[in-house]
């Protein structure tokens, strides 16, 4: 397994590299295959967010998935050990839901929606999820950017996008339907709930 630390407005230690491969070397327990994990560490030097002024994000990347994590603190060192917390709470949940599916259990059923019922909750993050080239928009009108990003996927069942929903700590998940080859998104609710849509392509005369 392969880690790669880099950072975002400062350059990661020999100390801190070192306590990011210390903290890390646990998470084969879970039986995940993990080919890459990739650490980025960034400061926030905003005096106003000094509570905050840390934020490490942890990606791991396999044949199959990439489950993700992250965390702030007021210092980088506490920043990993709670984005390796979430980590490894997240490969704990990947590995139960396994081991229920294997025993021939299923997920609760998720409802189908025209459009959500309540906003989507989303995090209060200073940066993008992952880094997005400056070159990557493909509509902008005054202070409106909308920047493109593509994804390697593959078709899924709704029960499998849950499971990649949780694994990636994202509001919503895009993916093609096994069932229906509908593009469809599955997003959170509020609580432990779950919204589902589908796209239905119209024909045109």
């Amino acid at each position: 397994m392969q880690i790669v630390v880099r950072g975002r407005g400062i350059d990661p230690s020999a100390k801190f590299r070192a306590a990011v491969e210390h903290r890390l070397e646990r998470i084969d327990r879970f039986g995940v295959p993990v080919d890459q994990v990739d650490v980025e560490v960034t400061l926030e030097p905003n005096p106003r967010q000094a509570e905050r002024a840390a934020k490490v994000e942890i990606s791991l990347h396999g044949a199959a998935r990439s489950i993700r994590a992250e965390a702030a603190a007021r210092d980088k060192g506490a920043a990993l050990e709670l984005a390796a917390d979430h980590l490894e709470e997240r490969l704990r949940r990947h590995t139960e839901r396994r081991r229920v599916s294997k025993h021939g259990k299923h997920l609760p059923p998720v409802p189908v929606l025209d459009e959500p019922a309540t906003p989507v909750e989303t995090r209060d993050t200073e940066a993008d999820d992952y880094p997005i080239p400056e070159d990557s928009a493909v509509y902008v009108t005054g202070p409106v950017v909308v920047r493109e990003k593509t994804h390697v996927s593959r078709p899924m069942s709704v029960a499998q996008a849950v499971d990649e929903l949780e694994l990636v700590d994202h509001d919503f998940f895009l993916f093609l339907d096994t069932d229906t080859s509908q593009p469809s998104v599955v997003y959170r609710r509020r609580g432990f709930d779950y919204g589902l849509i589908r796209l239905d392509i119209a024909e045109t005369a």
